[in-house]
């Protein structure tokens, strides 16, 4: 008898060197992240690069605080989140807001096409309102032809405008999780 697994089912394709060679472009400098299959690829590039820092959070919130910080140093930075953590960071949205502190997020959704796990449906289906409820800006990208636009202009929106914006990373684009084993 084998345990349960949990494995992706990618039907979107490679699509995260395009999306850090398009951060990298905009000189951004500073990635956070909780670690998250979804954004494995980008975490694995930025955490490469010389040039990038890649910090890795034990809370969501955190990473607000540090692209405030940094950006008051001179430093542009992108969050890495799974839809579930949306929730972590409630409160913290509220500093980018009032203080025009700008800030992209990455978010990848949970809870829509193709989940095996309940406890991530409530969250999944709330996060762009959560957001939007916040201030922040949100675009969602469900085409990998339309990916790397959608992120290089969420960002010059969020940098230019002073603005939190997040990109919500569609469940279908990235491939959902299955979650089985053998008996």
């Amino acid at each position: 008898m084998t345990g349960p697994v949990s494995t992706f089912q990618n039907t979107g394709g490679t699509w995260s060197q395009g999306v850090y060679d398009v951060i990298k472009a905009q000189g951004v400098s500073l990635v956070t992240f909780i670690p998250d299959g979804g954004h494995r690829g980008l975490i694995e590039r930025a955490q490469a690069d010389p040039e990038m820092r890649a910090v890795t959070l034990s809370t969501e919130e955190e990473g607000v605080a540090l692209a405030a910080g940094a950006w008051l140093g001179g430093t542009k930075s992108v969050m890495l989140m799974q839809s579930s953590g949306v929730g972590n960071c409630v409160n913290m949205l509220s500093l980018l807001k009032t203080c025009q502190f700008p800030l992209l997020m990455l978010v990848t959704m949970r809870g829509e096409w193709g989940e095996f796990n309940p406890w991530q449906v409530p969250m999944g289906q709330a996060t762009p309102k959560v957001l939007e409820a916040m201030g922040v800006l949100v675009v969602r990208s469900d085409d990998p032809q339309t990916l790397h636009a959608d992120v290089d202009a969420a960002l010059r929106l969020a940098y230019s405008t002073y603005s939190p914006v997040a990109v919500l990373l569609s469940q279908k684009l990235l491939g959902s999780k299955v979650f089985g084993g053998k008996k």
